[in-house]
């Protein structure tokens, strides 16, 4: 990744200055505000596009659904992408970060009506002066207003617009390196430009196209949904066993939906199940209705399942529309777009007895028919034993809270290879060209792409998104043509077919005989999230801008939908570009509740995120979430957030004790003045955790640079510093040289200047706040750390020096804490019995272990067996506590 990449190592030192006033008491407090504001002032996250692509690292990000607000899994994901930006930066890549909002589709629709008090009747004419009853707090017991689909459009803007500044404001404060100015929504013109655009060249292309079919319908939402946006939930259900008549006696079957059976259209077993086998090729007669049907054979039946045969129904599932389709049945549809019974019976019910039975499930929903059948086949004698309880999975729309019906309906595909082995063959090859993090996440692309049973269903019946950008003519009759459509040119773009009008034609000829009719769909929300490439790339508007970020580095996202939003944007790459969109995938887990559940809104167990930043800190809530590695789901714990808010508090504190030798005057980082054998082991050891969190960065593990750094910062504090302090401090006590004194020095601001850097794409905020206090511009902008000046400055010294005294400083303060004696108090002399492979390593530091430890006398250090069971051992006769002072 790194071989276009201006080396670090050759780059010019960020310029110092004479250090300025420190804080007395450094705080985490009102950092967010104050550094948000300067780097939004000094641009230091603008993107320079004028920078060649080899140079240029582009993101993908992930536009939020703008609709409510922010939790928690928004913070924990987006800050793992964060410290990718802002680790590419400080290597010097050339920074695209958008960000866009994803601000069409259901959930704003949603939140618009909830929060409004409305609803849309498409009869109604657009009110120019409609203001909506409520701006939230809308009463229980109020009735929805109606209002026309164009008022309700503009509350949605309304309403999501000032859900974006709210967004932006949570992100800002978390200390995303975001170019602000690099922003789009997926409901603007532009959006609807691309959008529309795209779609017309697929429908040119052949991969767009439009049919009567079954279809999965939500029935609260009164929408089409796609196979990418189902999922199962367990529901309690029942088996009906129920006759059917045959010239050889009753056949029985057993279904979890006898409301269905008016819509029955055969009868179905394996091939092999010697049950059923006399029966194919044969006719029974549905119970109640009394219509004729096949029995016929089929591969997917299964014969543990319920009693081994099946009534196929126009469509209680997915695998009647397979049997339907694949057996060549006709379409018997019950159920409408309400989810309830439909007033015209199928015209294969003819008996007098069989229409009036049928006229009883009239207008009910599909639970009321269901106790209705019940209570019918009771009647006729064909309900056999209480129904038995089971527990199933039943398909659900993601966001409903409704099982879906299938109804046939007319709807817009693109093709996606679910019915195209070539084109899925193809597909799957993408996902193998792609550089997953984690690796396994491949197989999660490559079993959707495997799994798919059909094509991209792409429209939706929805208000709040893109039109489709067509007409249809109308015959004489009135009647729609939909093998001909009319479409605008792409220079028209963006229309909507519900206002504009098509060449050829005037707005009186809407609707009427010979005239026209706008498409009423609107595109499904992921066709256009699909094209964040091209939108924040500015696909076709800007071709010199695009070529510089596409194909972008990286795609961040949730493991949850890889299905969609992933496979579509590659299927739309694929289409029209014939490559990926992106070379990589940076795939981050859930937020778990303490009961290891997802958090979600729809789940009611989020947590939203202000609070919590306000609280511990923004560094310190992004120290949680970069602690979790990309796919792995991570429990909410505020007390990792704590541990976070003492690293940084500590690391400010810290900076400020190196900082205090310097004095008004310029830190000088010369690694020739490190001489002292344990100044250039802490340099030596730190020289190995920039090369280790380099290479960590590298393969986009984030967490393991945090943890090396971590590590590494504090034995740096908790030994090194107290082992140095009094010679870094000099003075007559000290009893040391000047060079020393000197080595010491150099050796803190050597070690905080990379800490610094490597701290920076966690805690943005402290590392900015040190840095201001003795550096010239951002330390965002400096250069990633490297380990060469750290390894000249360590010349010879040995690594394993740090670990061996604080060992021994660890081992003297021990006989402090057991004899119950501040850690001030001096022993009057000590003897330290190390292990023989380390008396050496602890003689080298033995005058800062003897200031450190508080010896007044000499300091020894012997051999000991008893030292290599690995504890040290400590003899010395502790100095009586000085008489405390009279008040």
């Amino acid at each position: 990744m790194s071989e276009n990449i201006p080396n670090p190592a050759t780059a010019v030192t960020e310029p110092l200055r004479p250090v300025a006033q420190v804080p007395e008491k450094p705080s985490l407090d009102g950092l967010e505000d104050r550094w948000s504001q300067a780097w939004g002032e000094n641009g230091t996250y603008a993107f320079d596009r004028t920078r060649p692509r080899e140079q240029v690292f582009s993101i993908d990000t992930p536009p939020p659904t703008a609709s409510g607000s922010l939790h928690i899994g928004h913070v924990f994901s987006y800050t793992h992408t964060d410290c990718m930006a802002r680790y590419q930066r400080m290597r010097g890549r050339e920074v695209f970060y958008p960000m866009g909002w994803d601000d069409n589709g259901l959930p704003t629709e949603r939140r618009v009506q909830n929060y409004y008090g409305v609803q849309v009747d498409t009869s109604l004419p657009y009110d120019p002066d409609f203001t909506p009853p409520y701006a939230g707090d809308v009463p229980k017991k109020h009735r929805p207003t109606p209002i026309s689909r164009q008022n309700f459009v503009e509350l949605c803007l309304t309403l999501a617009a000032e859900d974006e500044k709210s967004f932006e404001r949570v992100f800002r404060y978390l200390g995303l390196s975001v170019d602000w100015a690099q922003t789009y929504q997926t409901i603007s013109p532009v959006a609807q430009q691309t959008s529309q655009r795209a779609f017309l060249r697929q429908l040119a292309r052949g991969e767009a196209y439009q049919i009567e079919a079954p279809t999965l319908w939500d029935v609260t939402f009164q929408t089409a949904v796609a196979q990418a946006e189902l999922e199962d939930r367990e529901r309690e259900g029942a088996y009906h066993r129920i006759s059917f008549h045959s010239a050889d006696g009753p056949v029985f079957i057993e279904t979890t939906r006898p409301e269905l059976l008016a819509a029955c259209v055969a009868l179905v077993a394996h091939p092999d199940d010697e049950r059923y086998q006399p029966l194919f090729g044969s006719t029974v007669t549905s119970p109640v209705f009394g219509v004729e049907v096949p029995v016929l054979a089929h591969q997917l039946a299964d014969p543990e399942k319920g009693a081994g045969i099946a009534m196929i129904c126009t469509f209680g599932d997915t695998t009647d529309v397979t049997w339907w389709r694949e057996l060549n049945l006709p379409t018997r549809t019950i159920i409408g777009r309400d989810g309830r019974i439909l007033a015209e019976p199928p015209a294969a019910i003819a008996s007098a007895e069989g229409l009036a039975a049928y006229e009883r499930l009239v207008g009910l929903t599909v639970f009321s028919a269901q106790k209705t059948m019940v209570e019918l086949l009771t009647e006729s004698g064909d309900l056999h034993g209480e129904p038995r309880k089971i527990s199933h999975p039943v398909k659900f729309f993601e966001k409903g809270d409704k099982p879906l019906e299938i109804v046939s309906s007319r709807q817009w595909y693109v093709r996606n290879g679910g019915r195209d082995a070539d084109l899925r063959e193809s597909l799957v090859k993408r996902g193998k060209e792609i550089t997953w993090y984690p690796g396994h996440m491949e197989s999660r692309y490559e079993n959707w792409v495997d799994g798919l049973t059909g094509d991209w269903l792409l429209s939706r019946q929805r208000f709040f998104g893109v039109p489709f950008p067509v007409w249809y003519r109308l015959n004489d009759a009135g009647e729609v043509l939909y093998d001909d459509p009319l479409v605008p040119t792409e220079d028209q773009l963006p229309i909507d077919p519900a206002t504009d009008v098509p060449e050829g034609y005037t707005p009186e000829q809407r609707g009427k005989p010979g005239g026209f009719a706008g498409d009423p769909d609107v595109l499904d929300t992921w066709a256009t999230s699909s094209l964040t490439p091209q939108l924040a790339g500015r696909w076709e508007r800007d071709p010199e801008f695009f070529e510089t970020v596409f194909p972008y580095d990286v795609r961040p996202q949730g493991h949850d939908i890889i299905r969609t939003w992933l496979f579509s944007t590659v299927v739309r790459a694929n289409a029209e570009h014939d490559c990926l969109p992106w070379h990589r995938a940076a795939i981050s887990g859930w937020i778990l509740d303490p009961d290891r559940k997802k958090m979600s809104k729809s789940k009611g167990n989020v947590v939203t995120p202000l609070g919590l930043l306000e609280q511990h800190g923004s560094d310190a809530v992004r120290y949680w979430s970069a602690s979790a590695r990309l796919g792995a789901d991570t429990a909410f714990d505020e007390g990792q957030m704590k541990i976070g808010r003492r690293l940084a508090i500590k690391l400010l504190n810290a900076s400020k004790f190196a900082l205090s030798f310097a004095g008004d005057s310029q830190v000088t980082l010369d690694p020739v003045a490190v001489t002292e054998p344990i100044d250039r082991a802490v340099l030596a050891e730190l020289a190995g955790v920039v090369d280790k969190a380099s290479t960590a960065f590298e393969a986009f593990d984030h967490a393991r640079a945090l943890e090396l750094s971590e590590s590494f910062f504090w034995t740096f504090t908790d030994d090194y510093l107290e082992l140095v302090k009094d010679r870094a401090y000099g003075g007559e006590a000290a009893a040391v040289s000047p060079e020393a004194i000197a080595s010491a020095r150099a050796a803190l601001w050597l070690s905080l200047d990379t800490l610094l850097r490597l701290f920076a794409p966690f805690l943005p905020f402290a590392t900015e706040e040190v840095w201001s206090w003795w550096r010239e511009g951002s330390v965002h902008r400096a250069a990633w750390p490297t380990s060469d000046t750290l390894r000249l400055a360590a010349a010879d010294g040995d690594p394993a020096l740090l670990p061996a005294a604080g060992g021994a400083l660890a081992a003297m303060r021990k006989v402090k804490s057991e004899a119950k004696v501040s850690q001030r108090t001096a022993f009057v002399s000590a003897e330290l019995a190390v292990r023989s492979g380390q008396q050496a390593l602890v003689a080298a530091v033995a005058g800062d272990l003897k200031s450190a430890g508080r010896v007044a006398g000499e300091l020894t250090v012997t051999t000991s067996t008893d030292a290599d069971a690995g504890a040290i051992g400590v003899t010395g006769e502790l100095l009586p506590p000085e008489p405390k002072q009279p008040k």
